[in-house]
């Protein structure tokens, strides 16, 4: 039988002070509801699943590159059986603008879809993971969640996970992008890359996120214009101290969010 998501420990600190005519949450539990989705078996073997997160109001958590001002979220599946693998397909983001600075996630809820491969696909998956996540309000606190799951047989679809999976960026071939090339010039702590492309408008003050392989490197937020259906964005690449930075532009990713939608490009190739 399932076993729903079980917050086997929340550590967290006091997470906001009280705010002048508001009563702020101090419990991680009233901050954030978690339970996992057990979705489904497909075809090929793999299982579909998901993660819930419902937020308290005016709290959000952060996409997978959460912006300089954001915390981004980790996941540790050490520990499940019959698990050899875990994608995570992220629903399209909203970007937030408090104080000059602007960071990308969600607010009310996310439904993150699992997509798993099991090491034997006749049999069910137990799921154990260590989930890091940053939660935000008038300030942004950690909050360190367990959880664990028995994914069943079933090959029934979940609706809500197929309409998280459908609200993802678009590719950049389904999207109409076209002329996609980067400039690459050296700075003294790493690279600045310039990239260009043509783009339906997405609405809104749009935002280009450049993302590399390596999280250890840090991405300055972009610069981004548009004029008309041409797009130019900005950013710093910085490796770590005492490291050099080389570019791989085809796992450059570069996903542009608008108010409408988002539009996903991977790789950029010079001028």
């Amino acid at each position: 039988m399932l076993r729903p998501l079980r917050l086997l420990a929340f550590a967290a600190a006091t997470l906001l002070p009280a705010v002048a005519g508001h009563a702020a949450p101090t419990r991680p539990q009233d901050v954030v509801q978690a339970e996992v989705l057990p979705g489904w078996r497909q075809a090929d073997g793999s299982h579909v699943a998901a993660l819930r997160l419902t937020l308290a109001d005016q709290w959000k958590t952060y996409w997978r590159a959460p912006g300089d001002a954001g915390i981004p979220p980790s996941f540790d599946w050490r520990g499940s059986e019959n698990l050899a693998d875990v994608k995570l397909h992220w629903p399209t983001p909203h970007v937030f603008e408090l104080n000059g600075m602007r960071t990308v996630g969600y607010t009310r809820e996310l439904i993150l879809p699992l997509e798993i491969r099991a090491q034997n696909a006749d049999q069910p998956i137990s799921l154990r993971s260590h989930v890091m996540l940053g939660v935000c309000r008038d300030i942004c606190v950690p909050v360190d969640l367990r959880i664990e799951a028995l994914l069943p047989m079933t090959k029934q679809p979940d609706p809500a996970i197929r309409a998280a999976l459908a609200s993802g960026p678009l590719d950049a071939d389904t999207a109409g992008v076209k002329s996609v090339a980067c400039r690459v010039e050296m700075i003294p702590d790493g690279l600045r890359v310039t990239a260009s492309f043509q783009a339906p408008p997405l609405g809104g003050r749009e935002l280009a996120v450049f993302e590399t392989p390596d999280p250890s490197v840090w991405v300055s937020e972009s610069d981004t214009r548009r004029d008309g259906h041409g797009v130019t964005a900005t950013a710093d690449l910085v490796p770590p101290p005492g490291e050099t930075l080389a570019l791989e532009r085809s796992r450059l990713r570069i996903t542009l969010i608008g108010d409408t939608g988002a539009v996903d490009i991977l790789g950029c190739p010079a001028n």
